[in-house]
């Protein structure tokens, strides 16, 4: 496994939509098992492909304690099929806007279809953490981003500063 670079803000692809995968195979499998050293390692709890540059839609996520056993999820192609009607806040942060958080309110609930790690159709209904982060990382896959949720007062403030760090660590 490799570690694979995270990309952040004000890199455009994070805007990019994501294209669906086609085909589930060795390759793909040896990218989820880099962005999952890559994800551990942040730390983090979530990852989508976007976030390392592949404008692709498959992400990973482990929202399991420090103390537990590691749940790693692999989502190939994941879509929304249901969302709970209450609603949850929850302080979020995200990899690629790093020291940014933001508490966004989302539905406690939600009903997901994806392709597994071997390319099987399989659906999950989680809550709590692991759905806030599902929606995260989908938010990711079609180009949005934690910063989206805030006022464009405050959204402006947050890409001026990380336009700023970009400009004063690019190479001469």
């Amino acid at each position: 496994m490799a570690k694979l670079d995270i990309v952040t803000l004000p890199d455009p692809i994070l805007r990019k939509v994501s294209t669906p995968v086609e085909r589930v195979d060795d390759e793909l499998r040896k990218t989820l098992d880099d962005m999952l050293e890559t994800m551990y390692a942040a730390p983090g709890v979530g990852l989508a492909a976007i976030q390392v540059g592949i404008p692709r839609r498959f992400l990973v996520i482990d929202v399991a304690d420090d103390e537990d056993e590691p749940a790693p999820l692999f989502l190939i192609n994941p879509q929304i099929v249901e969302l709970g009607s209450v609603m949850r806040k929850h302080e979020e942060g995200c990899l690629s806007i790093p020291d940014v958080r933001v508490e966004i309110e989302r539905p406690a609930t939600v009903k997901v279809r994806y392709l597994d790690r071997e390319g099987h159709e399989a659906e999950l209904e989680a809550d709590g953490l692991l759905a806030t982060a599902i929606q995260h990382e989908i938010n990711h896959l079609d180009g949005k981003l934690i910063i989206d949720f805030l006022s464009s007062l405050k959204r402006d403030m947050v890409v001026r500063k990380f336009k700023k760090q970009a400009r004063s660590t690019a190479p001469l």
